[in-house]
């Protein structure tokens, strides 16, 4: 008998083509970015403001205020500079008012208060409580220039310092107050800033 040439039937499942790269689809698969997860844009608004805040970089106001200090004098006088400072001063200041206004006890004790000012803003932090004491010793000191000699001699001096004293008690206990004010401020601040930085500080 004749046998007729027939290819055995394959059984089992049928290769499928090989999977195409995303680049050769058609389709909206081929315009879609591979990799990229779907979600807000890297580096949109919100993002870029919390990264902002976490940063800590300072806005327009505060850059403002850190250049005004930048140009203003701001020294630091240690307790003694302070003491020496503001003595320094009223003894300038009541050679100055003996020369032009004829030792005039007045304006000696209205620039005593802008000195007090000025020696209670520059002392520097740790040193804030010795303000309020030297700026009556200044005071009495720079009086040395402006007070009354009486016979010339050196107890005539001491008599016009102490009658100096207490004609122009008012103008020392206000010098004396605005120190004193402008030290509690100060300290008040400092405390503030301290605890605002021990409650920003991570957790360790």
């Amino acid at each position: 008998m004749e046998q007729h040439g027939t290819r055995p039937a394959q059984y089992g499942p049928r290769r499928s083509r090989a999977a195409l790269p995303p680049q050769g689809r058609g389709g909206a698969a081929a315009g879609r970015p591979v990799g990229r997860p779907a979600g807000p844009r890297a580096g949109g608004g919100p993002a870029r403001a919390a990264t902002g805040r976490q940063t800590g970089r300072p806005g327009p106001a505060a850059a403002r205020e850190a250049d005004a200090r930048r140009t203003m004098p701001n020294p630091r006088l240690t307790g003694l500079g302070s003491g020496l400072f503001c003595a320094a001063v009223m003894v300038v200041l009541g050679y100055l008012d003996a020369l032009l206004l004829g030792a005039s006890l007045t304006v000696y004790g209205v620039l005593f208060v802008p000195v007090c000012l000025l020696t209670a803003v520059w002392v520097r932090r740790g040193d804030l409580l010795t303000a309020p004491v030297v700026v009556p010793i200044a005071f009495a000191v720079g009086l040395v220039t402006v007070a009354e000699s009486g016979d010339g001699g050196l107890g005539g001096r001491l008599m016009g310092i102490v009658t100096a004293l207490a004609t122009e008690a008012g103008w020392l206990y206000g010098g004396t107050l605005v120190a004193g004010s402008t030290v509690i401020v100060r300290r008040i601040r400092l405390m503030r800033r301290r605890r605002a930085a021990a409650r920003n500080r991570p957790p360790e």
